[in-house]
């Protein structure tokens, strides 16, 4: 059940004074820094996704806690340096939120989603020390396949993009005989850099097609996890490790696997 606005801002209250507290009395809490936490806030974020892909609520709602409280301890870091607030940091979002969003705070329509994804990277750039081009917004620190899927989406909204998004198939057809004739060649490097296009158009391809690439590749890191795992299960079963048994052997409990999960 949905709790109310004003027990759910009681609520961000508590938390905000049980970090106070923690800053003041507990040895951990205090020395911690914007860069100590970093590398602690990737893995956070990450657990977070995981718990989406696998669509556990539970998980869901704890892993949120524990990204909120990384944002909230870096606002409390700042203000004790003067810097800013969490205050600062809400109304700062809500301005742009309001900003990036005329037809709902202004005058401006837009009555589909994809009126609403065209408009933004526009709007973006208008922004006061917002993005000078349109790719600027890309973080260079993004995952590879992630950052690919951004670049693309970027460019389409800025127009450059398939008419027709079946022509995708063949550039992922080019890119896929310019590998194989590279392999051959025996250049790593050029080999390398075919390898990169094929993944760039196969992201470009998900992504016209409404897939979310990183989200696939999980899925089935997720499944292969399981069916291998099931073959290792099989082999103590036959009381073999897994370098003792032969591909056949492996790929008949593969085969069962497939079955299961």
């Amino acid at each position: 059940m949905s709790n109310t606005r004003e027990s759910q801002m009681k609520a961000f209250g508590r938390l905000l004074d049980i970090l106070d507290e923690l800053r003041e009395k507990c040895p951990w809490d205090k020395k911690q820094t914007n860069e100590s936490l970093r590398t602690n806030t990737i893995e956070e974020t990450y657990e977070l996704c995981e718990a989406i892909i696998k669509d556990d609520v539970s998980e869901i709602k704890k892993e949120l806690g524990d990204v909120l409280l990384h944002i909230i301890f870096y606002a409390k870091i700042a203000d004790e340096k003067g810097q800013f607030d969490m205050a600062d940091v809400c109304n700062s979002l809500c301005d742009k939120l309001i900003f990036r969003h005329p037809h709902v705070f202004g005058t401006e329509e837009a009555n589909t989603s994809g009126q609403v994804e065209q408009n933004w990277e526009q709007i973006k750039l208008k922004e006061k020390g917002g993005n000078k081009t349109v790719l600027e917004g890309v973080p260079a620190s993004l995952p590879s396949v992630v950052k690919a899927h951004r670049i693309q989406d970027k460019a389409r909204n800025a127009g450059f993009d398939w008419e027709q998004k079946e022509d995708v198939w063949d550039k992922v057809l080019e890119e896929f005989t310019e590998l194989k004739q590279e392999i051959s060649s025996m250049d790593t490097n050029r080999t390398e850099a075919e390898f990169g296009d094929l993944f760039f158009s196969l992201i470009n391809a998900a992504r016209l097609y409404k897939i979310n690439p990183d989200n696939a590749l999980e899925r089935t890191n997720q499944k292969f996890i399981k069916r291998f795992n099931y073959i290792e299960q099989k082999s103590r079963e036959m009381g073999k490790s897994l370098k003792d048994m032969t591909l056949e052997e492996m790929e008949v409990f593969w085969q069962e696997a497939k079955g299961k999960c």
